[in-house]
């Protein structure tokens, strides 16, 4: 039987509620620091699909994932994000549709979080940018398993 390896743990101080939909602190014990620029919701091409907010928060977290496996990652390696978003209003409307998005993609993962609303984005028709930090495990190489039955 395999255990699951833990890469991080979650740190909730004594009394405080447990946060829903994200970690008030992760604690990495071991890896490698990957940073990620602020990725808004385009494609490869740099071409947005739609100008509403849940589809570009989609695509977003998607190219966070793509630059976290391309790392050697996965999405519990991501410890923190932050996401700017033009429209809290829209964010309040949508916050359904964005969860139904985030288990898609993150499943019951939820890395430390901030959400700040901001006046504009630099590119155009962003509504939303989000950027993370991942923490990946060191692969030892060397080490080579066999399984026989």
């Amino acid at each position: 039987m395999f255990e699951k390896q833990l890469h991080h743990e979650n740190i909730l101080p004594d009394g405080w509620p447990r946060p829903k939909g994200y970690t008030n602190g992760i604690l990495t014990l071991q890896g490698r620091t990957l940073f990620m620029s602020g990725q808004v919701g385009w494609d490869e091409h740099e071409k947005f699909h739609s100008t509403q907010l849940a589809p570009q928060f989609e695509q977003a977290l998607k190219n966070i994932v793509a630059i976290v496996t391309k790392a050697g990652g996965k999405t519990e390696h991501i410890g923190r994000m932050t996401c700017f978003c033009k429209d809290r209003d829209q964010y309040l409307a949508s916050r359904k549709e964005i969860g139904k998005i985030w288990k898609s993609i993150m499943e019951d993962h939820y890395p430390c979080m901030s959400m700040i609303f901001v006046s504009d984005l630099l590119e155009h028709p962003a509504q939303i940018e989000i950027e993370a930090t991942a923490v990946i495990p060191y692969v030892n190489p060397c080490v080579n398993f066999t399984i026989t039955a």
